[in-house]
């Protein structure tokens, strides 16, 4: 009996000897992507070019995805290299070949999903959202949806929800567009040639912007999180992901990435910004030569120029305001002589006096990082220079950065009250006015630049 049970045990330490080395192996070897981008002093990561993710506007890197994993190399300290995967079913394939080390592409966390790789904490949540025509009031619940042919891009969180529906008994038609872009599908429900299509709504409220005459309905999913992906093992790498984004979290930086892209997308007016795409087609071509002329001069984009006039005076030269500021610019008669502008009315003194001036103002918070010295600039413009320097100074005081615009926007507003103005070297300012007045100058020249992005490709 002895003789028989030696060898099992024997076995069975050999098993075990053999085996702990086989799993460490398999489990450790996946875990080498942190430590290989350490000493490469590069990473790699698989992104998709569009609104949302990544897209170079004037020469320069932009979107949401960049911004966020520029600052992540940053934060390890290598160099960040982009891949954009062909298709939007691509990157799976690409990541755990080796093309990348981390997908970082507005995806949505699902279970399908989190079989084949392994994400990060959620960073952004999402609603998958119906997207109709402004004009279509009969599909308002998910049973409206019977009956209905619904267009969607292959491969993403929208096909899968669809089909959940459709397996629970929704009458529907799915038709999959294959790597057609969700914006592509939003401009043909908002130019009548598809009835339905399925967007998150960070992405559907952004593109609410461009298209107008499409009206966000209700949701078919829950709540859900967008999160950066890595191959299944890479335990290191994720765990700094997530550091990552605690710390950003608590910054600041998170936020203030969020804003640049995505601020005040919920305050939308379908009336003016209708008429601000018909106005940029029937009169912003008469004084476009001019604003291309003062914005190369003075180092400025022209779209954020034509933004700042249309916000300003609706492209009218002869346009004037209650407080006696007159022209395309709305200058006021001292700053128009300091500026060398003898006729306000004039389109071409107007627009490279005030271009001239936004310079000046400019130039005035050399400190502040961008986008925040220009945001800074545009409220001086619109409340003056005195104003914001209170501002920023109240800020300092309520332990809040200066030399951020999100400060600002909060301090400005509080300069119509005694307790702050009273000790304000500038008084009283209607300070809510000039948040208001950059947030609409901004909506206006992202339009604009995604009309630019558009006709270049």
């Amino acid at each position: 009996m002895n003789i028989g049970r030696t060898p099992l045990r024997a076995l069975k330490k050999l098993l075990v000897f053999l085996l702990v080395p086989s799993v460490c192996l398999g489990a450790c070897g996946k875990n080498k992507a942190l430590e290989h981008i350490e000493k490469s002093g590069t990473i790699t990561v698989i992104t998709r070019n569009n609104a949302h993710c990544y897209y170079r506007y004037r020469d320069q890197d932009l979107g949401f995805e960049y911004d966020l994993v520029k600052a992540f190399a940053d934060f390890l300290g290598v160099e960040l290299k982009l891949k954009v995967a062909e298709s939007w079913n691509g990157w799976v394939p690409l990541l755990n070949n080796g093309g990348g080390d981390l997908v970082a592409a507005s995806m949505t966390i699902t279970p399908s999903r989190s079989e084949r790789v392994d994400f990060s904490k959620g960073y952004l949540p999402v609603q998958q959202m119906v997207i109709t025509h402004k004009k279509n009031r009969d599909i308002r619940d998910v049973d409206d949806l019977g009956g209905k042919t619904i267009y969607v891009r292959g491969g993403t969180s929208y096909e899968e929800r669809l089909r959940e529906l459709k397996r629970g008994g929704l009458n529907i038609q799915i038709k999959v567009k294959d790597d057609m872009p969700t914006e592509e599908l939003i401009q043909a429900v908002a130019e009548g040639e598809i009835e339905v299509t399925i967007a998150d709504s960070n992405v559907a409220l952004l593109n609410r912007r461009y298209y107008p005459d499409i009206r966000i309905a209700f949701p078919i999913q829950k709540l859900q999180a967008l999160g950066w992906a890595v191959k299944k093992g890479e335990r290191a790498l994720l765990d700094r992901i997530n550091e990552f984004f605690g710390m950003i979290e608590k910054d600041g930086t998170f936020k203030a990435t969020y804003n640049r892209y995505y601020a005040d997308v919920e305050r939308f007016d379908r009336h003016d910004i209708k008429k601000f795409q018909q106005r940029i087609d029937s009169r912003l071509p008469r004084y476009e030569k001019t604003i291309k002329k003062a914005a190369e001069q003075y180092g400025f984009d022209w779209r954020l120029i034509a933004a700042l006039i249309y916000q300003e005076s609706q492209f009218r030269p002869w346009a004037r305001s209650f407080s006696g500021v007159r022209g395309l610019m709305q200058l006021t008669l001292p700053t128009a002589q300091d500026m060398g502008v003898k006729n306000r009315l004039d389109p071409n003194q107007s627009i490279m006096g005030g271009v001239r001036y936004l310079r000046r103002l400019y130039r005035l918070s050399d400190e502040a990082p961008e986008p925040d010295r220009l945001l800074m600039a545009l409220a001086a413009y619109n409340v003056g220079k005195g104003h914001v320097q209170d501002a920023r100074r109240l800020a300092s005081e309520m332990q809040l950065d200066p030399n951020r615009w999100s400060s600002l926007e909060k301090t400005l507003p509080l300069l119509r009250e005694p307790k702050y103005y009273k000790k304000s070297k500038f008084g009283y300012c209607r300070g809510t006015e000039p948040v208001g007045h950059v947030q609409q100058i901004m909506t206006y020249y992202d339009i604009l630049k995604r009309q630019a992005i558009e006709n270049e490709g």
